[in-house]
């Protein structure tokens, strides 16, 4: 996760050894901090000019006298004795009263390149954002061009910089160490033509990654000799044939060397979690030498098990039943459902969204642009919502037999209701609910305001059900079960947002969903076309929780999606 870098860094000095240049570093951030919360300008100015004195001073602090320290130029009495309070104590009183009501992630964007306190005052204030990940997701959904001061290039280098900065903190999402993965084994395989696969985390396709691991029939002198012509790589040979390999801005990659004979013994040991292989031990047998995974299974007359689900032990009873169901893939998505246009902050039109969904082999598209109560998003007033359907209609005809629908993704609000009359709700074919504002909530609240939205009449699908950014915000506490019931008792789709930062509904729940006969909805959540890509991602995790194409929304054919819709509506009216 990220760390509140300038958090740590400035508050953990060993004071009695502080240097000039720490010294200035506290003063300097004190009056960075001072900017973003709009205080005093001409206080927040005196810190920054104080900040660049200590600096130009002519030798060390901790060498001088008090008197000499105040007669510095620049320095002064008043200025002089906060210095040696730092010195003595290691703490600056206001500025750690400052931080005591900053955000941590506040802290972390003053890593970021380009962004100066009154920039961030500006996202922090205007748009919520609190943390580096909130703010990469905003610039992907292109809030920031629509502040003022803020424009498509300062976006764009925002983004860069946030890259730069995750590649950093150790942990990458599943769809980045995917890439980097299926790089590096197509890079060996044509240099080598020798066998290696990703195996392990990534494998299991995991939310997030801090090693991408592999199973390789390279030695270890041929990974040194590739990976050595990398401009500070290193390559550490661990013993039991395993080799770390650290890439700057990269995971740690972990190398499994097996030769043919081992090759899949090696793949089998290195993907199963430790308790799904714990369990396999006590239980069954590996052949001496499979030719393949399957070979495995079928030695303890098991059905094969895909690596995404061999997570949890109890997969294996299924197995031993040859009970599991077959998985959703990506070629079952037949729809696009919860996508945004250059009506709210969509990147695109309608028309060339639902031209590209089409173009795609897609069926139909689902416009849920954002509400009203989504100032930030360019959300739709009522006025607006009328003359997009005037559009959609029109579309439906020119584009036939592809349809549009009508949909909205509508803020909960705080009270729990929906962010329009419901004359205005009974207009969309649709309606997705979500959480976007006010995200800091006790789980009694949290419940409180989510339940109530499922229980409105209009809402078809809880969107992004805890609002969760991986590796940026955990999400508002729900409790899950009870969410899920309700759901299924009201009839509402539960969508598993397949944005990778999302991958929303958890895959932990998705077993328990099903069980419970929940409908469920991979959905890109686009605001690009670039957007649909996405599906992948939210397929992965839906795979891992054993979701099925018959229990997945955005897998109905037209004519079967029209139906649903159609007997949703006359089911929420009885």
């Amino acid at each position: 996760m990220v760390t509140a870098y300038l958090f740590s860094i400035f508050l953990r000095f060993i004071h009695s050894f502080m240097t000039n240049d720490q010294v200035a570093d506290q003063f300097s951030l004190l009056s960075k901090l001072m900017d973003i919360h709009g205080e005093n300008s001409f206080k927040s100015k005196s810190y920054g000019i104080s900040a660049f004195n200590i600096e130009k001073l002519p030798k060390e602090i901790s060498e001088m006298s008090a008197p000499e320290l105040f007669s510095m130029k620049g320095i002064g009495e008043s200025t002089g004795k906060k210095i040696l309070d730092l010195m003595s104590t290691g703490r600056l009183a206001a500025l750690d009263e400052i931080i005591s009501k900053t955000p941590p992630g506040i802290l972390d964007m003053l890593q970021i390149k380009g962004l100066g306190p009154k920039k961030i005052a500006v996202i922090w204030q205007e748009l919520g954002i609190e943390s580096i990940g909130e703010l990469e997701y905003a610039c992907q959904e292109n809030r920031l061009i629509t502040l003022k001061g803020f424009g498509a290039k300062s976006q764009e280098s925002v983004l860069q910089s946030i890259t730069y900065i995750k590649q950093n903190q150790g942990y990458f999402l599943w769809a980045e160490a995917n890439a980097i993965a299926a790089s590096i084994v197509a890079g060996l395989s044509q240099t080598y033509g020798l066998n290696t696969l990703v195996t392990g985390a990534v494998r299991r396709q995991m939310d997030t990654i801090n090693v991408i691991e592999f199973v390789s029939e390279l030695t270890g002198h041929q990974l040194s000799e590739y990976f050595n012509k990398i401009d500070g790589a290193t390559v550490d040979d661990l013993g039991n044939d395993e080799i770390k390999i650290l890439v700057p801005a990269q995971p740690e990659f972990l190398f499994h060397l097996a030769g043919t004979k081992s090759f899949y013994k090696t793949l089998f040991l290195t993907t199963g979690s430790d308790e799904f292989l714990a369990e396999f031990n006590t239980r069954y047998q590996l052949p001496e030498h499979p030719t393949s995974e399957e070979e495995i299974f079928t030695h303890n007359k098991l059905q094969f098990i895909p690596p995404a689900r061999r997570e949890l032990p109890a997969i294996l009873e299924q197995a031993s039943r040859h009970s599991l169901p077959e998985l959703i893939q990506k070629s079952s998505i037949k729809g696009i459902i919860h996508s945004h246009s250059k009506w709210s902050d969509g990147m695109s039109t309608i028309e060339e969204m639902a031209l590209a969904a089409r173009d795609q082999g897609f069926e139909y598209l689902v416009l849920s642009d954002h509400s009203q109560a989504a100032f930030y998003a360019n959300g739709l007033t009522p006025d607006r919502i009328a003359a997009q359907h005037i559009e959609i209609d029109a579309l439906n005809v020119k584009l036939a037999p592809f349809r549009v629908f009508k949909s909205i993704e509508a803020d909960i609000l705080n009270d729990g209701n929906l962010d329009y009359s419901p004359q205005v709700l009974a207009t969309f074919d649709l309606v997705i609910a979500s959480v976007h504002s006010n995200l800091k909530m006790s789980e009694e609240k949290a419940m409180a305001r989510v339940m109530a939205a499922i229980a409105n009449p209009y809402t078809s699908i809880l969107g992004h059900p805890t609002g969760r950014l991986l590796l940026s915000r955990k999400g508002y506490p729900l409790d899950h079960k009870a969410i899920i019931d309700a759901c299924v008792a009201h009839n509402v789709v539960i969508e598993i947002n397949a944005h990778p930062r999302r991958l929303d509904l958890d895959w932990h729940w998705v077993e328990y969903a099903l069980e419970k006969g929940a409908m469920l909805s991979i959905d890109p959540d686009a605001h690009s076309i670039t957007g649909y890509n996405d599906i992948l991602y939210g397929v992965m995790t839906a795979q891992k929780g054993g979701l099925t194409a018959g229990r997945n929304l955005s897998s109905f054919s037209l004519a079967e999606f029209e139906h649903f819709i159609q007997t949703q509506k006359d089911g929420k009216k009885k």
